[in-house]
């Protein structure tokens, strides 16, 4: 049973509606977004209508702010993002959809003047937009908007997605334009399609203290934000009207043999029955399979041959997938297809496959996710002169993996990262290569035979030999 003073609504509750205000009081001096909480809270007591003017209010006021929001300041943006966000959504909309939507489009013009003026590095402010985004949709279903007007009211949205905050917004409003909807916003796409932004005069070039060169830059500037508005809008519109043909019109012919492209437009085409077209695409992409192949064209190609019912091709190029990049997925795809036993054999032959790949560190990721940790401790073992210690991503989860039962291999893989580190003189990963300094002492006691290596001692005499004057790499060992 919960204690009486462990902090839950409950007990709270017992403290009575008088003590409760004066602690909100209280915790609010001072911090100026747990007031506008409060008086947000106090509106929408009132009425939704009070909750949409205090919004209102609010988003205006981030709107004309001219303060730049750096890392340490961005929190309190978001809190206060996420509560008018959530008044909208929860006190406003329900009981006036109509006023709830016109506030939500007021929400989301915030965000040009806010990110000009705001550090969002790590994606938490736009990720508050994107859900205010998917929030129209269901609010301008339930307002029961004309879809013409909607319609408008996302074009005008999407010209004005310089940050991203509009996209997905047509697939987004989709149900709520419906075909009427979508047919008129196609129109005044192609309406805008056909009309090229103007030169402006040489005169309001100079008016505006440009010279000719840069207010041509500009011009093309905007010339390509309308051109990448329509095809990108276009192309949602076909999508959301089920219209292959017109999606795929969005691309010129070269463009169309781009792997991840022909991969998008091959996936449409099987979705809408027509794998034989969509199988030609896949062919005439231009794919150099020396190289790295995109994972979407790959699984295309499979899906395609599937549904045409080439098994037997398709079975061969998840070998040809594995051989390459030493997917599991494409492994495992290929065994769970064979007969009863024939599995087995196949298995050993990918481990041997992998275990002679000319790339350590792929064969080594391999092993980890497969997973066989006997194979990579093995393979640590026997190709460790090939061990880049740059590859900390992956080598520092090897060597925790294969710690507890592989403690040479492990040792290997820490020694290697420890080299770089000291040879390259990177001095801001002392502090991580000391970390794995400790950790070869601690597994050195669990190594009955070190083979051909040095056993630690030996190794930490050649270590000092040669870093003994990288003081700050043992400062941090000590």
């Amino acid at each position: 049973m919960a204690s009486k003073s462990t902090l839950n609504a409950k007990n709270l509750e017992a403290l009575g509606a008088e003590r409760l205000a004066e602690l909100l009081i209280e915790i609010s001096t001072g911090s100026a977004v747990a007031k506008r909480r409060l008086r947000l809270e106090l509106a929408g007591a009132q009425s939704p209508k009070e909750a949409g003017r205090e919004v209102a209010k609010r988003l205006t006021s981030i709107a004309r702010a001219r303060s730049f929001v750096n890392w340490q300041n961005r929190k309190p943006l978001v809190t206060d993002l996420e509560s008018q966000l959530r008044a909208i959504k929860e006190q406003i909309a329900p009981a006036d959809p109509t006023e709830g939507l016109a506030l939500l489009w007021r929400f989301m013009q915030v965000a040009t003047p806010l990110f000009e003026r705001c550090d969002d590095s790590s994606g938490i402010v736009i990720g508050v937009f994107h859900d205010a985004c998917a929030l129209l949709g269901q609010i301008a279903l339930a307002a029961g908007t004309p879809p013409e007007a909607l319609a408008d009211a996302a074009l005008e949205a999407l010209r004005d997605n310089g940050y991203g905050q509009y996209d997905g917004l047509i697939a987004i409003l989709t149900p709520a334009l419906g075909a009427e909807g979508l047919a008129h916003l196609k129109q005044r796409i192609e309406v805008l399609a056909a009309t090229p932004v103007p030169v402006p005069p040489k005169g309001e070039w100079e008016a505006v203290g440009y010279g000719s060169g840069g207010a041509s830059y500009a011009h093309q500037m905007e010339e390509r934000a309308r051109q990448s508005l329509v095809r990108m809008a276009l192309k949602d519109i076909a999508d959301a009207m089920g219209d292959v043909d017109a999606f795929i019109a969005q691309y010129d012919p070269a463009t169309r043999k781009v792997p991840k492209i022909a991969a998008e437009i091959a996936a449409r085409l099987l979705a809408a029955g027509r794998a034989e077209d969509a199988l030609g695409f896949i062919e005439r992409a231009e794919v150099d399979k020396s190289r790295w192949v995109p994972h979407e064209w790959q699984d295309a190609r499979l899906e395609v041959l599937e549904a045409l019912d080439r098994k037997a091709e398709a079975q061969a190029f998840r070998w040809a997938c594995f051989e390459r990049d030493l997917s599991p997925d494409y492994l495992r795809g290929f065994l769970k297809r064979l007969p009863d036993f024939e599995d087995i054999e196949a298995e050993e032959r990918a481990m041997a496959h992998a275990a002679a790949h000319r790339g350590l560190l792929p064969a080594l990721g391999f092993f980890l996710d497969w997973p066989s940790p006997n194979r990579a401790a093995r393979l640590l073992i026997d190709r460790h002169s090939q061990i880049d210690g740059n590859h900390y991503e992956i080598l520092t989860p090897a060597a925790e993996a294969l710690s507890e039962r592989y403690p040479l291999a492990a040792t290997l893989a820490l020694r290697a990262m420890i080299d770089f580190t000291l040879t390259a003189a990177r001095s801001k990963r002392y502090g991580y290569a000391a970390q794995h300094f400790a950790e070869c002492a601690e597994l050195a006691s669990r190594i009955d035979d070190f083979g051909a290596f040095e056993p630690h001692d030996i190794y930490v005499v050649r270590l000092k030999a040669q870093h003994g004057r990288k003081y700050s790499f043992w400062e941090h060992s000590s």
